[in-house]
């Protein structure tokens, strides 16, 4: 039986280790499929099971780290604590900024410091929102000298616009006062910026409530409501759109 038993024992961890070393000549290709399946159906918790490991074995991937930002930022989407957004967050926000160090001159790889940026600004303090904003400008303008037609970052510069447009001269006073210089945007510079967006990818419902909420800013309703009850019509196509939907409803329901 003891004789027996060795011979079995190292048939069985050589399958193991042939398995092993096939399933990693495979890796790479098959873990991004993985997980841009799960990422398709919405579950970035699923997409990070196959990026990460798929990551350890390509870590200058740039379109592999883009990948994994985008994943985090979704998370911050499934979690209710302010920390635990952040956490999902700073994280993303690293992967982010390696692909941008990566890619200088891809459009993209630029701009996915600014989404992320973006995102975190609502759960922030004062000081961090100050900071972040002309980073998220910049990013947005280099994103589009690297390519025009990129149509989320349009979609960033009109948020950008929008967030700023309306901030009274008491309040932008008090805060430059206390936190430095903010930097001023304007509700027709986010119309313009989301009507471009809508003229390159009409498809994305984001433009189209993004640009119903500026409207409202306006006191625009009529162009405020056509916009928002658009984009509430169209389909569910990325993960962010479950909670935009739900931004966009709010903005209707307070219309006059």
């Amino acid at each position: 039986m003891k004789r027996s038993f060795f011979p079995r024992a190292l048939a069985v961890t050589s399958l193991l280790l042939l398995g092993s070393v096939t399933s990693q000549a495979e890796t790479t290709a098959e873990l991004i499929a993985k997980g841009d399946a799960a990422d398709n159906s919405f579950n970035p918790s699923k997409a990070l099971e196959s990026y990460l490991p798929a990551e350890k074995l390509n870590p200058n991937d740039v379109g592999l780290l883009l990948r994994i930002a985008r994943q985090y930022r979704h998370l911050m989407c499934d979690v209710w604590n302010v920390s635990d957004k952040l956490k999902y967050g700073n994280i993303s926000l690293a992967y982010a900024k390696r692909a941008a160090a990566l890619a200088p001159n891809n459009s993209e790889a630029q701009l996915s410091p600014a989404i992320t940026y973006g995102k975190m600004l609502p759960y922030e303090g004062k000081a961090e929102q100050v900071a972040a904003s002309p980073l998220i400008k910049a990013a947005a303008d280099l994103a589009l000298k690297l390519d025009p037609r990129n149509d989320t970052a349009w979609h960033v510069l009109g948020r950008w616009h929008q967030s700023l447009a309306n901030i009274s001269s008491v309040r932008r006073t008090i805060g430059e006062i206390m936190y430095g210089k903010l930097p001023v945007g304007t509700n027709a510079e986010s119309v313009d910026c989301f009507n471009k967006a809508i003229a390159l990818n009409p498809g994305r419902l984001r433009h189209h409530i993004e640009l119903g909420i500026t409207y409202a800013q306006m006191g625009n309703n009529a162009d405020a409501r056509k916009c928002l009850e658009k984009g509430l019509k169209m389909p569910n196509k990325e993960k962010d759109d479950f909670e935009l939907k739900e931004v966009g409803k709010e903005s209707l329901a307070k219309l006059p």
